[in-house]
């Protein structure tokens, strides 16, 4: 036999030894530790909904912030679809979930579900193969930079000063913040927020698609000359192609845009893309269809030769940050870096600027503190899927 037909062989046999057995679904609601809001949006709680896939006695583990209904999706429509399947083959997985919800629609909260299930599958391969994830998917590094992201438009001025600048302080050297919900205020704020890190760290602001067009170019230039903004997120929303190009053509130099976090395909990254809207591409492994949705994201930014930034969810982009060498950084947000340190062992270690990954656990390395989040547990929601 020859080396290829054995190695087939050995795949073979390998694959139909791990059919997925059952799933387990829930979803936990956790309140925030002080109200937040950015330039669109209120809240006062976040929402993990979770995915334990079992296969071989392995069990894979996915999860993405979204309302609790994303688990109802999940435990009614996608679970009977994924049970039986060879857990060795995500990406088939992915492509049959989504033909499966054409009629529901593939974005929004369906993609969330799909997420949340893709990521727990993408884990369960790599435990069956007793392989870290870093190492199934070929990493060429073990660390990946972080900015701090907070900053939120609730927090008064002290509380804008302190969040920011401790992070500056604690060695990273990036950080952003919220602007948006009081225009008129915002060169006020951002002038805070640099006093208060200082000129050697970098500073991002986040408008959450708040501003006018003429607003964001205005404003663009404050932020930019008077106070050193390297970044501009979301001055208009992510499916806002033309109005994003207008402003980043119209912007300053040394400020990029980006967008994306709202990406749930494949398609509406590349329309940012070809519409030339982003210096740099985001994408949330929570809701482009998990990590083969992220990955696909990523082969279109290395197609276009724009870099590729992390929205959200420290806790699972930090190995993909390793795997994908045109990763700017990824995002170290407040709400999830606070949940995921309190639900989950194995959360990779922040050293100074960076996330360190260890590639000496299988899959993620990921493992859900059950008996920590019952009480935040939402009852009547998710289940087990056989």
């Amino acid at each position: 036999m020859s080396t290829t037909t054995k190695e087939a062989t050995q795949a073979t046999t390998r694959t139909t030894d791990a059919p997925i057995e059952r799933i387990e679904v829930a979803a936990y609601t956790i309140p925030t530790d002080a109200p937040e809001s950015d330039g669109t949006l209120e809240w006062d709680s976040t929402t993990m909904v979770t995915v334990h896939v079992h296969a071989a006695d392995r069990v894979g583990f996915g999860y993405t912030y979204a309302q609790s209904a994303a688990a109802v999706v999940i435990a009614n429509k996608l679970a009977p679809l994924v049970l039986h399947r060879d857990a060795m083959a995500p990406r088939a997985a992915n492509r049959a979930l989504r033909a499966a919800v054409r009629n529901s629609g593939t974005s929004g909260l369906t993609a969330l579900a799909i997420s949340a299930v893709d990521v727990a599958l993408w884990d369960l391969k790599a435990r069956l193969l007793d392989l870290s994830l870093v190492t199934l998917l070929g990493a060429p590094r073990r660390s990946v930079p972080i900015y701090g992201s907070g900053g939120f438009t609730s927090y008064d001025e002290a509380r804008l000063a302190n969040q920011l600048g401790g992070w500056a302080s604690s060695g990273i050297p990036r950080v952003k913040m919220k602007v948006g919900r009081q225009p008129a205020l915002d060169p006020h704020r951002v002038e805070t927020a640099r006093q208060a890190i200082g000129d050697h760290v970098a500073l991002f602001v986040d408008a959450n698609g708040a501003y006018t067009c003429p607003q964001a170019i205005e404003l663009g230039r404050i932020f930019r000359t008077q106070h050193g903004v390297t970044w501009f997120e979301e001055p208009r929303p992510s499916d806002d192609t033309a109005g994003l190009r207008f402003v980043r053509e119209r912007g300053p130099c040394g400020m990029d845009m980006a967008a994306g976090e709202y990406g749930w395909r494949a398609l509406d990254f590349r329309r940012l893309l070809e519409g030339g809207a982003v210096d740099v591409l985001q994408a949330d492994v929570t809701r482009c269809g998990g990590i083969t949705g992220f990955l696909q994201a990523a082969d279109l930014a290395d197609a276009f030769d724009v870099p590729l930034s992390a929205h959200c969810a420290p806790a699972l982009h930090a190995a993909l940050g390793c795997v994908l060498p045109r990763m700017r950084h990824l995002e170290y947000f407040h709400d999830h870096v606070r949940i995921e340190g309190m639900l989950l062992e194995g959360v990779a270690e922040r050293v100074d600027g960076t996330l360190c990954v260890d590639d000496s656990v299988p899959g993620l390395g990921l493992e859900f503190k059950a008996a920590d989040a019952d009480s935040f547990r939402v009852s009547g929601v998710g289940g087990t899927v056989r």
